[in-house]
């Protein structure tokens, strides 16, 4: 096969495993940056191009999307499959994972455990808005953050009016959430390929950080999930619409609740810790996929809206 991995950064961790796993499997593999890219969108005969370069000739891409290019991105992805290349993750169900109140009130619509959430305009509503999900401490969100950035625990209630005056002051989006205390500065991270949990890791935040992403200091550990956070986990990816996913889990006292379903997760992480090959089970899904007959694909579609 012939494989475009869209990624900004050869070097990076996940995107060099994927490059050595599919060239290990004898595929011939190039990685792609999606913002040198420009598209012509013509009737009939979608193409998209590297500078004077028409790309053609593919089988399959493997987005790696940053979450600050998501429009771009998600276009590059969605010209390949109009061209009738298998993607791995489809465009339109990068899009939905990559909106954090879409994808909680898809996930809260099909019964999909997650901690109260409010989300409100009117600056009159904070009070309201604090007090639904508990009270203080409570999480506040900056809807368009990524690894922990954006992330922000007050303490109290003055504190949590304090950041969500300053977060409109910037006239940005965000959302209120349930702090889980019992949760204890740790979450799971569920590693979804292909509709099944192939590997999970505990991240444990730093002495004094509630944030547990390993870019900000955390660590990670093998950890034997339960049947019901198995489930949760492929049933958050399935209802997003991912072939891949990575499913982040906190430990409630009322069961496992999502905190968020990441469409390009991280690698170099999941593979460290549990020393599995996961770049080599994405490759493999993709080889299913890609020689299944075309009358009888069907990929992975999530809940519309």
């Amino acid at each position: 096969m012939k494989i475009a991995i869209l990624s900004r950064n050869k070097r990076l961790y996940s995107t060099n495993s994927l490059y050595e796993a599919a060239t290990a499997r004898g595929h011939e593999v190039r990685v792609i940056d999606y913002l040198r890219c420009h598209m012509e969108i013509t009737s009939m005969r979608p193409s998209i191009y590297l500078g004077d370069e028409k790309l053609t000739g593919f089988d399959a891409v493997i987005p790696r999307i940053g979450a600050s290019r998501t429009f771009f991105g998600c276009a590059v992805v969605r010209q390949f499959e109009m061209m009738d290349v298998f993607s791995l993750n489809e465009s339109v169900a990068i899009s939905r994972s990559r909106d954090k109140l879409r994808s909680l009130q898809l996930l809260a619509r099909r019964g999909i455990g997650l901690p109260v959430t409010t989300f409100a305009h009117d600056p009159r509503a904070t009070g309201q808005l604090i007090k639904q999900v508990g009270g203080a401490p409570v999480v506040i969100k900056l809807l368009e953050g990524t690894q922990g950035v954006g992330v922000v625990l007050a303490e109290t209630a003055k504190a949590a009016e304090s950041v969500i005056e300053a977060f409109r002051g910037l006239d940005a989006n965000i959302l209120a959430q349930e702090f889980i205390k019992e949760a204890g500065g740790a979450d799971i991270r569920c590693f979804v390929v292909g509709g099944k949990v192939v590997a999970a890791i505990k991240r444990q935040g730093k002495e004094g950080e509630f944030r547990s992403n390993l870019h900000r200091g955390g660590s990670a550990e093998v950890v034997k999930i339960t049947p019901e956070e198995r489930s949760t986990a492929t049933r958050a990816a399935k209802i997003m619409g991912l072939n891949v996913a990575g499913v982040d889990l906190l430990r409630s006292n009322h069961g496992p609740v999502v905190m968020e379903v990441n469409s390009s997760p991280g690698l170099e992480g999941i593979e460290t810790a549990t020393g599995k090959d996961v770049s080599g089970l994405i490759i493999q899904l993709i080889e299913k996929e890609v020689e299944k007959p075309r009358s009888n694909k069907t990929r992975t579609r999530g809940s519309k809206g």
